[in-house]
């Protein structure tokens, strides 16, 4: 029960379960025009989105009858369900047994023997029915021991509605019903599917996507093992409510472990090598939208603490091929590398395509950034040799009209004290070159051939 009268202190660590905050991320990607706010589920007692899943399952189970006094919990975890569990059986007086795969940080085993758990490690690289399996051991264990209650996330439909009542109505309420597109990692799908369904609910335009590891089942591409953990599968669970999500994108485990890096970085979040995923999905979406008036809203798992030894370890990083030479440099020193350069070239929106064409050929670039006339600081958009082409094959003396006419999204911004990892990563996507601004001045453009020729000097 919620504290009552002027009194704000709780009964028990279960009362400080949901209610988490909502943030917006606005130093993440400068760049973006849409909104882009995350719910911060490591603040949960237990330290992940899981505790309320963890609770619901427990109490479903105490009114069906299934799990009795001094009984045992045995659950296949990543672990932050485990821990879930762990801490609401410390309450309620069970015995936890938690059975991980191998591929799992030492800290989450730490934490779940902290609680009290036993944990049983299984390895990760077999098939889901495989007996040594962490699947198939937990239905092993929860066959011979007596009295044991196995909750099972992937298949007892609590874990979805325990979002859809608490989860999905916090989001749509702390937004001002703002949100128009969720993008969540996708595990067992509770999280996904009960806060994307109570949102559609509200409104059914709003987009669900799911982000997904490479090498999961969900988004459709080949399976096989990746080590972002807590997230997606190799088997289809029925928590997972498959026509509520609109789409997939896919995200590597190196994508999703420099991204959480970026977020403590740039936004003071530690969170998981998951929030990583989701984040870099979320961007995605946001620069597809390019839209002030939408909001990407996005979850964020759990924190940073249980991955120390791996995705926040340079050293683990680098054995894994995760962060390359360029993680030894800033975006300045790329810039300083590449020698003497002229200012940045820019035209106003008002500027007639003519005089892009112009610049292109007396400086040999290939695009041009466009600022507004009101701030010169501003990008509004980007003119290429790609635009050009494209509106003058269309348009036939496109050259006297205004370049808004030919106009392309931004390009993106990175200040002078970032990683240059952060270059490498925008131009292994969509991007054609990256602006280096300080205190809110462009200093100049850097492109994949300037990356290359200054990581190899």
């Amino acid at each position: 029960m919620p504290p009552e009268g002027g009194s704000e202190i709780h009964e028990s660590a279960l009362e400080l379960i949901g209610e988490t905050p909502l943030v917006r991320l606005s130093r993440l990607e400068p760049a973006l025009r849409t909104a882009l706010v995350a719910k911060v589920e490591f603040l949960n007692p237990g330290g992940s989105v899981k505790d309320r899943p963890a609770l619901a399952m427990i109490e479903a189970a105490e009114r069906d009858g299934a799990l009795r006094a001094g009984g045992t919990l045995v659950e296949p975890t990543s672990g932050n369900t485990g821990l879930g569990l762990a801490m609401v059986a410390a309450l309620r007086g069970y015995k936890v047994i938690a059975v991980m795969p191998d591929k799992m940080s030492r800290e989450k085993i730490d934490t779940l023997r902290a609680f009290g758990a036993e944990v049983v490690v299984c390895p990760t690289a077999v098939p889901p029915d495989s007996p040594q399996s962490y699947y198939r051991v937990a239905d092993r264990l929860t066959e011979e021991i007596d009295g044991a209650f196995q909750p099972n996330q992937y298949f007892n439909e609590a874990n979805p509605e325990a979002h859809h009542g608490s989860t999905g109505p916090e989001l749509w309420r702390q937004s001002g019903e703002g949100v128009t597109h969720l993008v969540a990692g996708v595990g067992t799908g509770g999280t996904i599917s009960g806060v994307g369904e109570y949102l559609k609910e509200r409104d059914p335009s709003i987009v669900v996507v799911g982000a997904d590891p490479e090498g999961s089942v969900y988004s459709g591409g080949p399976v096989h093992p990746y080590r972002v953990e807590g997230i997606g599968e190799d088997f289809w669970p029925e928590s997972l409510h498959r026509d509520v999500i609109d789409r997939y994108v896919t995200v590597s485990d190196r994508d999703s472990f420099l991204m959480a890096r970026r977020l403590v970085a740039r936004e003071g979040l530690f969170a998981g090598g998951s929030t990583g995923t989701a984040l870099c999905a979320a961007v995605q979406v946001a620069r597809e939208i390019d839209d002030p008036d939408a909001m990407v809203a996005t979850i964020i798992p759990d924190g940073g603490r249980p991955y120390v030894s791996k995705v926040f370890s340079d050293s683990w990083m680098r054995e894994h091929g995760y962060l390359t030479g360029a993680a030894r440099h800033t975006v300045a020193e790329l810039l300083r590398e590449r020698g003497e350069t002229a200012p940045i070239l820019t035209v106003g929106g008002h500027d007639e395509v003519g005089r892009v064409l112009e610049l292109m050929r007396e400086h040999a670039v290939s695009q041009v950034p466009v600022v507004s006339s009101e701030d010169e600081r501003a990008f509004i958009g980007t003119v290429s040799e790609r635009s050009l082409l494209w509106a003058s094959a269309e348009h036939p003396g496109i050259l006297g009209e205004q370049v808004t006419e030919v106009l392309e999204p931004p390009l993106p911004e990175l200040s002078v004290d970032d990683p240059a990892d952060d270059a490498v990563r925008l131009l292994r996507g969509d991007a054609r070159a990256v602006i280096v601004v300080e205190d809110g001045r462009p200093l100049g453009i850097i492109t994949a051939v300037d990356l290359v020729e200054a990581l190899n000097r």
